[in-house]
């Protein structure tokens, strides 16, 4: 008996047609198709195997920052995510290298969510 994976990371949001257009737009993540649930959300791909899932009608405070609650993923290129948010005109992230040299940038959901991109190494500077 083992755990083989993180399946999904599932989210509260408030107002859930914004939360997909940012998922969508902002970090381009492909949308799935989601059971008939009796509750409003959406899901979508988070990687290769991973998915990430959206619970609408949120009605409570979020709570998430960078040294607390928030959810990373992988990346190969920083450079390339900061340039697509310049393009799009989002600016509310934050680029950082922890000190291990690994490169993070961190943004917030319109809920304030915090979202980390990482990459292992940052040689994409």
């Amino acid at each position: 008996m083992k755990i083989f994976e993180l399946n999904h990371v599932a989210i509260h949001v408030k107002d859930l047609e914004a939360s997909c257009r940012f998922y969508r737009e902002v970090l381009r993540l492909e949308p799935l198709a989601r059971p008939a649930f009796d509750f409003p959300g959406a899901w979508f791909r988070l990687g290769a195997q991973q998915e990430l899932h959206l619970i609408g009608d949120r009605d409570q405070p979020v709570v998430s920052n960078r040294q607390g609650n928030h959810f990373a993923a992988l990346t190969d290129d920083l450079d390339g995510w900061e340039k697509h948010f310049q393009r799009i005109g989002f600016s509310r992230y934050i680029r950082k290298e922890r000190p291990d040299g690994a490169g993070q940038i961190f943004l917030e959901d319109p809920d304030g969510h915090v979202v980390e991109l990482c990459m292992k190494n940052s040689e994409s500077k």
